[in-house]
């Protein structure tokens, strides 16, 4: 295949996932995902970190697929989305953080800090209770197709590659469900407790 019917055939790839068309947002992520993973694990070095970043980078990417200019390759669209993604990804893990526990130095020597705990006062355990409450309704209403792979990723935690095995999918139709899951959630809990 010449580079521009490569090119070509990514277009109408693309088009298709413009349309909505699930088969095409898998293909998509099928022929992407590995190598994708590949830079995205040498940078972070952790395989879930790197996996949930790919899915991250997808995310990313086909919301703002009307934006891909045609005239440059998508892969290589896709993996600067993905990259600097990760970069705001490892510099937010390496932000300074204090300890609770080490005394603070002064002039006079050292005090040490207390701290309320914001987790245990009765408002921040019913607006928990409350979140989760909305989160579980919203995933409760999604279609069959997409509810079962929210509760078999997130709830009962199984990796991608046991959710396939589990529900005889090829991975890619799984990773492509979880994030129509995802994007459905999202807008459906825009307001309520997502800004």
């Amino acid at each position: 295949m010449t580079e521009e019917q490569k090119k070509h055939e990514e277009s109408l790839l693309i088009e298709k996932a413009l349309q909505g068309d699930e088969n095409a947002y898998a293909e998509i992520i099928k022929r992407y995902r590995n190598s994708l993973y590949s830079v995205l694990f040498k940078m972070v070095k952790n395989k879930e970190e790197a996996e949930d970043l790919v899915q991250e980078a997808f995310i990313k990417a086909f919301r703002a697929l009307e934006s891909f200019n045609e005239n440059y390759a998508f892969s290589t669209w896709l993996y600067k989305i993905a990259v600097n993604n990760c970069i705001d990804f490892l510099r937010k893990k390496r932000l300074q953080i204090f300890s609770y526990d080490k005394p603070l130095s002064v002039k006079d020597g050292e005090v040490r800090r207390d701290y309320p705990d914001p987790d245990q006062t009765p408002e921040h355990l019913l607006l928990s209770r409350e979140k989760t409450q909305i989160i579980n309704e919203a995933i409760d209403q999604l279609p069959p197709k997409y509810r079962i792979v929210i509760d078999l990723r997130h709830r009962q935690e199984l990796s991608y590659e046991e959710i396939a095995d589990r529900l005889n999918l090829p991975l890619g139709t799984v990773k492509a469900r979880i994030f129509r899951a995802r994007e459905i959630l999202k807008r459906n809990l825009k307001g309520k407790i997502l800004p």
